[in-house]
């Protein structure tokens, strides 16, 4: 019955929508009021595949002993923001092989010089020096086959993100050119779905700098389930500015900007309104603001997330289920493409 599901959306006329979170620590504010909060907002309009992206998250060193309760713990949080299972399946990336299947037959359609050009494999090479791995540079291919695995319409993306989409696009040309015809296309070309308004959340320490779990300092991000203290700590000690009255847009002001956002948007205000709040306060009276609101937001968050985890038994039925119906599509897709590409059948 559950591989009914998908079908069903899809005769309803609805477009599907896939996106994901490495399980590389607790999830920020940036990740959830950049993507998670916006997947809640629109999951009844479309068929949702939200995963946790575990393949990505070893492109870089981490800790084997952590990486599976990490995956749990994302795929409870997507539950305890409000991820609704009758209108989105959960799953967790490694659980369906044909994401690692797909990417190599992907892989060898890319140029590798679409590959070295990626601002962030740039970036990330850097930091690693010596000891990158071909994970990181093939990172956006298996990006890719995770889209086009599940024919999807749109796709979640921060504005960092948008040359990976431009990258699987190009993949769906190639691909369709190479193997394909136009009445009878491999790859169906998905479009991003970028929002505007908190789609950067920017560090705590750096108004300059988008939020982040790879960042060293813990003092620059607020995640979803820090307690009331340790968010008072964070708001408290967070870069400002010494000019008095509150503002937004100003660019000689990043912090600034940074902290009336998150105050917007966790508040529930209009732009207009929390500008006209705050024109006249000092940071003394207005981190205790921010503070009590941020706390409040994520009180009812965390409490779910507590829940979820205690009873493992139900999020273990989730994820199964979510890696079934994703399976059923993924497996059409990985056939439609081996048989484009003129393999064998098994027998």
């Amino acid at each position: 019955m559950t591989a009914l599901i998908p079908f069903l959306a899809i005769l309803m006329g609805k477009q599907r929508v896939l996106s994901g979170v490495q399980p590389t620590g607790n999830l920020h504010l940036g990740n959830y009021l950049g993507a998670i909060r916006n997947w809640v907002e629109i999951q009844d309009q479309y068929d949702n595949f939200f995963c946790v992206v575990d393949l990505h998250a070893i492109t870089v060193p981490h800790d084997p002993t952590v990486l599976a309760g990490n995956s749990y713990a994302i795929a409870a949080l997507y539950l305890a923001c409000g991820i609704d299972l009758a209108h989105s399946n959960i799953f967790i990336q490694s659980h369906v092989s044909a994401h690692a299947e797909l990417t190599w037959l992907l892989n060898c359609i890319t140029p590798i010089n679409w590959l070295q050009g990626m601002i962030q494999f740039k970036e990330k090479a850097v930091k690693q020096g010596e000891n990158v791995g071909t994970g990181l540079l093939d990172y956006p291919v298996l990006m890719a086959a995770d889209i086009l695995l599940y024919d999807a319409d749109k796709v979640p993306v921060g504005e960092d993100q948008k040359q990976h989409i431009e990258l699987t696009r190009d993949l769906v040309i190639r691909m369709n050119d190479k193997f394909g015809t136009k009445k009878a296309p491999v790859l169906k070309m998905p479009e991003p779905m970028i929002r505007k308004d908190g789609a950067r959340v920017m560090s705590l320490t750096d108004g300059t700098s988008k939020m982040s779990k790879s960042d060293p300092s813990e003092l620059s991000r607020i995640e979803l389930l820090d307690p009331p203290e340790a968010i008072a700590k964070k708001i408290k000690k967070c870069k400002t500015d010494p000019a008095r009255g509150l503002e937004f847009d100003n660019p000689d002001r990043p912090e600034c900007n940074n902290l009336l956002t998150l105050y917007t948007l966790l508040s529930g205000q209009t732009k207009e309104t929390v500008a006209a709040e705050c024109a006249d306060m000092g940071w003394g009276q207005f981190k205790p603001l921010l503070t009590e609101t941020v706390v409040e937001a994520l009180r009812p968050i965390q409490e779910k997330y507590a829940a979820v985890m205690d009873d493992r038994a139900y999020l273990d039925s989730v994820l199964r289920q979510g890696r079934e119906q994703a399976e059923v599509i993924a497996t059409v897709t990985l056939d439609r493409v081996k048989t484009a590409m003129g393999f064998s059948t098994p027998v």
